[in-house]
């Protein structure tokens, strides 16, 4: 069985009528749409990465808020639709959401869009990108146990196996480019 990128998951999960809402957006075509969503995510995943290995305040956040996006869903009536906490946003939304303006403006310079235009594609992608994680953390718990194994002490570094590290190998795996 082969793995989808982090980008198709969520080019897939955006589908084909909010792809052509961005490319409305930032005036292209839905290939362009395509192109900028994949280096966005590229870029917002290769800054969580990065910040998630840090060895400072801004890293332990960043790893609670893998570790929360790794806790089974609520059961029962307060599920929301099966998202638990996420659709309240929960702390990797706030995370997202602060990475939004230097993100923004890393693909702005990249590719030439404006970099208001680049956050309005980033607002649309908090919610996808906050679905995709679930989605990928849900299916290591379902193939082998708990994606994060034992679970990890709030704010702890990235581990080797069974740890955060998988964790974050197993939500972010298709996000280098």
């Amino acid at each position: 069985m082969s793995e989808s990128s982090l980008q198709d998951d969520v080019l897939g999960e955006l589908g084909d009528d909010r792809l052509n809402e961005i490319a409305s957006l930032l005036g292209t075509d839905t290939a362009g749409a395509r192109d900028t969503v994949t280096t966005t995510v590229g870029a917002m995943t290769g800054d969580l990465e990065q910040r998630a290995g840090a060895d400072d305040e801004d890293g332990a956040e960043v790893r609670r808020a893998f570790a929360e996006v790794a806790e089974p869903p609520l059961q029962g009536v307060s599920t929301l639709g099966g998202l638990g906490g996420l659709l309240s946003g929960g702390m990797m939304a706030g995370v997202l959401a602060r990475l939004s303006k230097p993100v923004a403006a890393a693909v702005s310079k990249k590719t030439g869009i404006p970099a208001a235009s680049v956050s309005r594609v980033i607002e649309m992608l908090i919610p996808v990108l906050l679905a995709v994680f679930a989605r990928r953390a849900a299916s290591g718990r379902s193939a082998g146990g708990t994606a994060a194994g034992t679970p990890a002490a709030p704010g702890a570094a990235p581990a080797g196996e069974g740890g955060l590290g998988d964790l974050l190998g197993q939500i972010l795996g298709g996000g280098r480019q």
